[in-house]
């Protein structure tokens, strides 16, 4: 089969592979559509550690299933269907307790680190166990299929904060996930919503799916802006979706007293944490990693258009050509958000 391998950091080749082999509990995929992610853009210059070369990457997508090993049952040959990113073995502790994303023999889709390799989507065909299969509604399509898996964290994110109605949230950071998790927002019942970004034609996404206010730190102290909209309180809510520094001070800065802010944003390994403001001003803390089954409501919205990703997508373009979109991707002055890359 064909597929786009990471030959070494920052060297991309289109090859020809051996074809994945069905074992037990597994399906054979024929891969219709696969997204970019930010982590894989990050993960090619080797300095997430978490794309060691030789590697194919890819865990956003979406296909039909060729190929039903044994023991696999509600599943069939012609299926349309997308897939969790996260490979958990269904035993361990955290499994049992259905928190799937926190199993103790987690693999993720297109990573390869130190202690394993896990082959990913952007090839022609990949074999994925059946447990972590979806079904695709009739009424959306491979391309959309292939945006739940960051919808997915986005509801995750959402569902670990303790929302009320018409609680005031802002999101720093409107990358691909900030821009879900601002719709979710919206769709969880929150009044006001404050997008937060240094990239204008981010906030111009931010403000187009559903953010009533945007807000660049170069023109604004934010802040000072999100008291503004809450008669001098802050926010209720704060989600820091980026994954640096200034991203969480900024969004820890304008949460009020006794709020919450929810951490989704990982590309650091370390941030300085400001402990004595969260401490004195009693900001209760919520990490949310990847997702937790949010899969199938992700997708009855997005079929029922209460999630819209057609404005997240950039482009969509052949696999063969997917080498050239991710050194455009890490550029990051193009105005791309996401890739859909076509076997």
């Amino acid at each position: 089969m064909k597929a786009l391998v990471l030959k070494e950091y920052n060297k991309f080749e289109y090859l020809d592979v051996p074809d994945p082999v069905v074992g037990d509990g597994e399906v054979l995929l024929r891969i219709k559509a696969a997204g970019t992610c930010g982590s894989d853009v990050h993960g090619m210059d080797g300095s997430s550690g978490r794309r060691i070369p030789p590697i194919i990457m890819g865990h956003e997508a979406s296909g039909i299933i060729e190929e039903v090993g044994d023991n696999v049952t509600g599943w069939k040959r012609g299926d349309r269907v997308t897939f969790d990113s996260t490979i958990y073995c269904g035993e361990c502790f955290y499994c049992r307790q259905g928190k799937i994303n926190l199993c103790e023999n987690r693999r993720v889709l297109g990573v390869s680190t130190s202690e394993y390799k896990q082959q990913g989507a952007f090839a022609e065909y990949l074999v994925v166990p059946a447990r972590i299969l979806f079904s695709i509604p009739d009424g959306v399509s491979f391309e959309h299929a292939a945006m739940v898996e960051p919808c997915a964290i986005a509801f995750h994110a959402v569902e670990r904060a303790p929302i009320s109605l018409n609680d005031t949230a802002v999101v720093v950071g409107a990358g691909m996930v900030g821009l879900l998790v601002i719709q979710a927002l919206r769709l969880a019942g929150c009044g006001k919503i404050a997008a937060v970004d240094i990239k204008y034609e981010k906030l111009a996404l931010a403000e187009k799916v559903g953010a009533d206010v945007c807000l660049n730190p170069k023109d604004n102290e934010v802040d000072s802006e999100v008291r503004k909209l809450t008669d001098g309180r802050g926010a209720d809510i704060g989600f820091e979706v980026a994954g640096n520094t200034a991203a969480l001070q900024t969004a820890l800065a304008s949460t009020r007293k006794g709020g919450a802010l929810i951490l989704v944003g990982n590309l650091s390994p370390k941030v300085d944490l400001p402990l004595q403001s969260i401490v004195t001003r009693e900001i209760t803390l919520y990490g949310s990693c990847a997702s937790q089954g949010e899969y199938p409501a992700c997708l009855d919205m997005i079929d029922r258009g209460l999630i819209d990703v057609e404005p997240l997508i950039s482009k969509i373009s052949p696999l063969s050509d997917g080498g050239e979109w991710f050194h455009r991707l890490y550029e990051g002055n193009n105005g791309l958000l996401k890739i859909i890359l076509r076997p």
